[in-house]
C-alpha cells in the first residue's frame, strides 16, 4: 500500500454531541439537580447546616459552661464579653442557645422518628390489607386525632414527670396521624401494581411484599413529610417547655428559654433573653420549610423547577 493510498482519521472531539458523551445520569442524580435549581433550599440546606453545625460544636464554641452562675454579671445586655447579655442569675444567653440547639434538635428529629415509624407501620398495614384493617387502623386514627393534642400532653406530661425521653415520647406518639394517612394513599395504590402482583405470584409473603417492595416506593415522598414533622416536633417541644412542662431546667432548650418571657419585666427590660433563642427557632423552623420545599419539587416528577 502506498503512500498515496493512505487514508488518514482524524475525530474532531466536537462532533459527538453533549448527549452521546454523557453518562446516563441516576434518578438521585436528577433529584439533586432539581433541588438546585431550588434557590429558598440551596439556601435552607445551607442556613440549617450553620445552625446544625453552632449545635454539635456548641462545647467548642460556647464561651462560658451553660448553667454556670455569674451573679455579679447577671441581667446584663449584650455586649463584647457576653454576646448574648446574660440572664437573671447571670448565666451567659450564648451559650445556653448553642446548647439549647442541641436539645431542641435532638428532641426535634428524635421525635419526628418516633411519629414516622409509627405512621409509616400503621398506614402500611392499613393501605395494604384494606377491609377491616383498614377500617380499624383509620377509625382509631381518627379518634386519635380529635383529642386536644396540647392539653392530652400536659397531662401525661404532668403524671409522666419532666425529662427529655418523656418529651420525645409524648410528641412521637401524639403526631404519627398524617404520616399514617399519607402512606395508606401510596400503599392503597401500589399493592395492585405489576410488581407486587408478580411478586405475590411467586410466593412472598406479605411481609416480605411490604418491607422489601411496597415501602420502598414510599420513601422518597415521605421525605418531604419528615422535614415537616421535624419542624412540628421542635415547635411542640418548644410549646411544651414555655407551659412548664418540657424540658426541665438547668437544662436549656430553645423552648424553656422562651419560657422566662412570660414575665412583664422580661418582655421589657431584657428582651436579649428571649429575642435570640425565638430567632434560632424561626430560622430553623424556615430553613427546613424551605428544605422540605425543595425536596417535594426534587422527587415529585410534576413538579420540576
Amino acid at each position: 500500500m502506498t503512500s498515496d493510498s493512505a487514508t488518514t482519521l482524524t475525530i474532531d472531539p466536537g462532533s459527538y454531541s453533549d448527549e452521546e458523551s454523557t453518562k446516563p445520569v441516576s434518578p438521585s442524580q436528577k433529584a439533586w439537580r432539581r433541588f438546585r435549581r431550588h434557590p429558598l433550599a440551596v439556601g435552607g440546606l445551607i442556613l440549617f447546616t450553620i445552625i446544625l453545625l453552632l449545635a454539635v460544636f456548641a462545647p467548642v464554641l460556647d464561651r462560658y459552661p451553660p448553667n454556670e452562675l455569674n451573679l455579679p454579671d447577671k441581667f446584663q445586655p449584650p455586649s463584647s464579653e457576653h454576646w448574648f447579655g446574660t440572664d437573671r442569675v447571670g448565666r451567659d444567653i450564648w451559650s445556653r442557645t448553642l446548647h439549647g440547639g442541641r436539645v431542641s434538635l435532638a428532641v426535634g428529629f428524635s421525635a419526628a422518628l418516633v411519629s414516622m415509624t409509627i405512621g409509616v407501620f400503621l398506614g402500611a398495614l392499613a393501605g395494604y390489607y384494606g377491609g377491616v384493617v383498614d377500617n380499624a387502623i383509620m377509625r382509631f386514627t381518627d379518634v386519635i386525632m380529635t383529642f386536644p393534642r396540647v392539653v392530652i400532653m400536659l397531662v401525661v406530661a404532668t403524671f409522666l414527670g419532666q425529662n427529655m425521653v418523656n418529651v420525645i415520647l409524648l410528641i412521637g406518639l401524639f403526631s404519627w396521624m398524617g404520616t399514617a394517612r399519607i402512606v395508606r394513599g401510596q400503599v392503597l395504590s401500589l399493592r395492585e401494581e405489576q410488581f407486587v402482583t408478580a411478586a405475590r405470584s411467586l410466593g412472598a409473603k406479605d411481609r416480605t411484599l411490604i418491607s422489601s417492595h411496597v415501602l420502598p416506593m414510599v420513601i422518597a415522598p415521605l421525605l418531604a413529610t419528615l422535614t415537616f414533622a421535624i419542624n412540628g416536633a421542635i415547635l411542640l417541644e418548644a410549646g411544651l417547655s414555655f407551659l412548664g412542662v418540657g424540658i426541665p431546667p438547668p437544662t436549656s432548650s430553645w423552648g424553656n428559654m422562651l419560657e422566662t418571657a412570660r414575665s412583664l419585666d422580661i418582655l421589657q427590660d431584657g428582651p436579649w433573653m428571649w429575642v435570640f433563642p425565638a430567632v434560632f427557632i424561626l430560622l430553623t423552623i424556615l430553613s427546613i420549610n424551605f428544605i422540605g420545599d425543595g425536596l417535594r419539587d426534587a422527587l415529585d416528577p410534576k413538579h420540576i423547577v
